[in-house]
Formats: structure tokens, C-alpha cells, sequence
């Protein structure tokens, strides 16, 4: 029996859902048809690649050691066919990117609007996810570039400096401290009413590690799991909030309070698999950024 790509796919599928039967369904062909190609592929293989004994179908040893090689084997396949379909003129072709969430308040909203005028032929799909998400969907090549944060990654990840980002107090235009021409001291906040982004992002533990390294407890009046929410709060109340100070450029009606001693800046990179096939449009798209980021006056990276 000679094995074709469907075979892979088949194996995958089963041991993926744990079961024939919703392997078959999400494959849109019968249970029967499946469990008679499985059969096949282990005859053939001279090795029983499922474990059909519980409730839940397994691999088998032979199998795990199998599907090791399949998984890797279908997205160096992948990988081909979009170098194949790329076209270095840019007149076709797609990215996926995706970032981590306080990058789709400030930076995609311009990256998108440029790569679209430049290139309108590139599809692009974005995707929000957390840091340690973009790197394992970078690793399983379901992604082409991440936009995050410098720190430890995952071995098999590339990370690329773009620029440095600055946190500052933001605070709407009829707040007490919208007009302050000096930096505001850490202290001064102490039991003050903020609203702060929820833990779920990486930039409330850097906020929360500055206000611990300087003794400094605010009062989080408001807690909220979406920067724009953040950012109609404090528009609409006395309220103030730590964020990325270009976040503030982009809305006339908040205003920038630098603090004294300053929050540590952070360092943005993007993100890749290492030794990954990059497209046209995946190159096109880092040249872009950086132009965008020296040209908007971001400082570069130490």
C-alpha cells in the first residue's frame, strides 16, 4: 500500500479527537471507510498504531513515534506548497501574524492600513493571543510572524528587536494631572483609584512588579480584560490607568503623566519559527514595521 497525504491526515484526526467516530465526522467521511484505512496503514506498517481497548482511542508507542514524524513531515509540506504559490513581486500571496493583545490598540491598526496600500493583493489573518500561545503556534507553523515581547522564548523561536515601548500614568483631558507639566512621583499614588488592564495581560504583572519595587499600593478601583474599555473609562472619569504611551497619542482626549522614577521600558520583537521558510509578504511586512516604527519615532531597541 502506498501511503498519500489523506493517510496522515487520517492518523492525525483519530488521535487527535480520541475517537473514530468524531475523527470521521470532522473528516466528513464514514466511520467505517477510516477504521478500514487505519487498518490498511497498520498492516502495512507491520505495527499497530492505535490502542482500541478503552474508551478513548490512543496511540500506540509505534504510533506516537509515528505521528512525531507525520505531524512534522505535513507541515514541511505545507511550507512548500506556500513557497511554491509565494510570488516575490508581491502581486499575490498572505501572511498570518498574530500579537499579543496591547499591540492591536496602537500597532496593527497602522501596519494593516500600510501593508494593505503597498500590497492590496496580500491577504492578512491576525490573530490576539498571549505570548507563550504565539510561540507554540509559530513552532506548529500555523503561524508565519508573532509581534510580543523581549524574554525567554521557546527553543525553536527567533526573535527579532523592533523597538522599545514606554509605559506612562494616562489620565483623560479634564483629570487634575492632564495638564501637569513634571513628572509625578510613584508615591503620590499610593491608595489613589486606578483602572488597570486585568492580570491577563503581560503588562499588568510589569505594572504590578514596578508598584512592588517601590512600595507603592494603589487603590484598582476598576479592573478590565480589554484595553479599550480601559481606555473609555479613564476618558470618562476621574480615573487614571497605566498603558503604552503611544496608546494615549492615538486618542485626543487622554493625556501622558510620566512618573518618577520611570517604568522600565520594554523591549517589542517579532517573533518567528527558526529556520522557517519566510514569503515575500512575511519579508515585505518585517521591512515595513521597522519603517513604520523609525519613521513614527519609536526608539530602537539597545
Amino acid at each position: 500500500m502506498g501511503f498519500e497525504l489523506r493517510h496522515l491526515r487520517y492518523l492525525l484526526a483519530v488521535a487527535e479527537h480520541g475517537s473514530f467516530t468524531r475523527a470521521a465526522e470532522a473528516l466528513h467521511i464514514s466511520q467505517p471507510t477510516l477504521s478500514q484505512q487505519i487498518r490498511q496503514m497498520e498492516r502495512a506498517m507491520g505495527a499497530q498504531l492505535l490502542d482500541r481497548t478503552g474508551r478513548a482511542v490512543r496511540l500506540t508507542d509505534a504510533g506516537e513515534t509515528y505521528v512525531h514524524y507525520a505531524r512534522r513531515a505535513l507541515q514541511e509540506l505545507a511550507a512548500a506548497e506556500r513557497a511554491v504559490h509565494d510570488v516575490a513581486d508581491l502581486s499575490r500571496g498572505s501572511l498570518r501574524l498574530a500579537v499579543t493583545p496591547t499591540f492591536t490598540a496602537y500597532l496593527i491598526g497602522p501596519l494593516a492600513g500600510q501593508l494593505h496600500a503597498r500590497h492590496p493583493h496580500i491577504g492578512l489573518s491576525i490573530r490576539e493571543m498571549t505570548q507563550d500561545r504565539i510561540e507554540s503556534a509559530l513552532l506548529a507553523d500555523d503561524l508565519d510572524l508573532g509581534i510580543a515581547f523581549h524574554g525567554s522564548h521557546l527553543p525553536g523561536i527567533t526573535a527579532g528587536d523592533l523597538f522599545t515601548e514606554t509605559l506612562s500614568l494616562v489620565v483623560g483631558s479634564h483629570h487634575p494631572d492632564a495638564d501637569r507639566t513634571g513628572p509625578l512621583p510613584v508615591r503620590e499614588l499610593e491608595g489613589r483609584p486606578l483602572a488597570l488592564l486585568s492580570s491577563d495581560f503581560v503588562t499588568r504583572g510589569h505594572i504590578d512588579t514596578y508598584f512592588g519595587r517601590h512600595r507603592t499600593t494603589p487603590h484598582i478601583a476598576v479592573e478590565a480584560n480589554s484595553i479599550h474599555a480601559v481606555t473609555e473609562i479613564i476618558q470618562r472619569t476621574p480615573l487614571a490607568s497605566v498603558l503604552p504611551e503611544a496608546i494615549a497619542h492615538d486618542h485626543p482626549q487622554l493625556r501622558t503623566v510620566p512618573l518618577d522614577p520611570p517604568l522600565p521600558e520594554r523591549t517589542v520583537t517579532l517573533l518567528r519559527r527558526s529556520g522557517s521558510y519566510q514569503s515575500a509578504a512575511a519579508r515585505a511586512f518585517v521591512r515595513l514595521t521597522r519603517q513604520w516604527a523609525a519613521a513614527s519615532g519609536y526608539p530602537a531597541s539597545p
